[in-house]
């Protein structure tokens, strides 16, 4: 199928994932928080539950790819393997005496192999005599030359469609910066994932776009004509106008939503705070009402913006959804039970087709609340994916949605 995601809710036909591996037996008490885990992970059972999501989802007729798949595809061509391996390892990656070891020792790799370790990372030990220099001897042999990355299993953030083009993320967090590349060479070589450079919305450049960062997390394709993005503490607002302008050119989209968040880890995505469920319908963390500033952004003759704040954000919403009337379905009867599920992505469901989500069992209370407003709600077990801070939606990149 043609890669097209015009909505939030629109039934869901073709989804990337990718399940949780080496990547997470990384995770130590130590790198932990530098690679953005609140705790280390069972394994295991988090390749269960992301099992049973991935279940889920082919249960509703949805086609599910696996990045690490993808890759592999493409990475057939050997050219295309060494250029990534060479824009991978770099002397200031491992030093100079031991770059062209370390980008030997990939090369040898089956493609398989190579993507395992370019997702779950590269030790001196695994390298065959990186100890014996100055740089793996001092580092010792657990020491990375090439750092895992367990957030890969948020698919969202790197990679969000948006019509029939994709934003391919730069990254605000070093952690996760590397995952980036590896996107670009599915875009760029894989067999049926190949897209034009003049479909990559934003991100298209190989360099380092700080500050300018967006996170697929703070997107969300209201309609046809209307994407809102999250004013967060990962996407800026630099990057959120230049992407309004190249959707604008494009004529992709007539406006977009812009809504500041609170920049803290919390609420790190809009998508943390705020789902669409319905055609007519949003799942809420009831505290946006009163934290979240709001403004509408519009093309004007000249390629100068028209802003303006908008003072109702349910008002706002409902214009960007084409609806009349916005249903609202909040999480937690109190504020404190509101807190405590949308810290665990209360509201981070995933649509399969307008009225039906995915959701962690967890969070009984919105997940009540959602089935009482005429929502079919899908649970998976949540006791270890969501220790990276995320849910459902962050842990799919839709490709394919049918019109609603």
């Amino acid at each position: 199928m043609t890669p097209l995601v015009n909505s939030e809710v629109g039934r869901l036909r073709e989804v990337v994932l990718h399940r949780p591996d080496l990547e997470l037996r990384r995770l130590t008490p130590a790198n932990k928080d530098t690679l953005l885990f609140d705790e280390l992970v069972w394994v295991g059972r988090a390749q269960e539950e992301h099992d049973q999501f991935r279940g889920v989802l082919e249960a509703g007729g949805v086609r599910v790819r696996l990045f690490a798949d993808l890759l592999v595809a493409s990475l057939a061509d050997e050219a295309v393997r060494r250029g990534l391996i060479a824009a991978v390892v770099t002397p200031d990656v491992c030093g100079v005496e031991l770059v062209d070891r370390v980008a030997g020792h990939l090369a040898d790799l089956e493609p398989a192999d190579l993507v395992r370790h370019l997702i779950g990372g590269l030790t001196v030990a695994e390298v065959p005599g990186a100890g014996e220099g100055f740089v793996g001897g001092v580092l010792g042999p657990n020491a990375f030359l090439l750092p895992p990355l367990p957030n890969t299993v948020f698919t969202r953030d790197p990679s969000a469609w948006v019509r029939g083009g994709v934003v391919l993320s730069p990254m605000a967090r070093p952690a996760r910066r590397a995952e980036r590349r590896l996107w670009a060479t599915v875009y760029r070589h894989h067999p049926d994932l190949a897209v034009p450079e003049q479909a990559i919305w934003y991100g298209e450049r190989p360099e380092d776009y700080f500050p300018a960062t967006i996170e697929g997390g703070d997107v969300l394709v209201l309609s046809e004509r209307c994407v809102a993005i999250g004013l967060s503490e990962r996407s800026s607002p630099i990057a959120a106008e230049n992407l309004a302008a190249r959707l604008f050119a494009a004529g992709a989209v007539d406006w977009v939503l812009a809504v500041d968040l609170p920049k803290a880890r919390g609420q790190m995505h809009l998508d943390t705070v705020l789902t669409v469920v319905d055609a007519d319908a949003v799942v809420l963390w009831p505290r946006l009402l009163d934290v979240a500033r709001v403004h509408r952004i519009d093309p004007t003759v000249g390629g100068r913006a028209r802003v303006r704040e908008e003072p109702d954000l349910v008002r706002a919403l409902a214009a960007g959804l084409g609806v009349d009337t916005l249903r609202v379905v909040t999480t937690g009867a109190d504020q404190v039970l509101a807190d405590r599920e949308q810290w665990d992505d209360g509201n981070n469901t995933l649509a399969l087709r307008p009225g039906a989500v995915v959701a962690y069992e967890r969070n009984v209370d919105t997940n009540r609340r959602l089935r009482e407003a005429g929502v079919t709600v899908h649970t998976i077990s949540s006791s270890e994916l969501p220790r990276g801070r995320g849910g459902p939606r962050c842990m799919s990149c839709p490709v394919v949605r049918d019109p609603i």
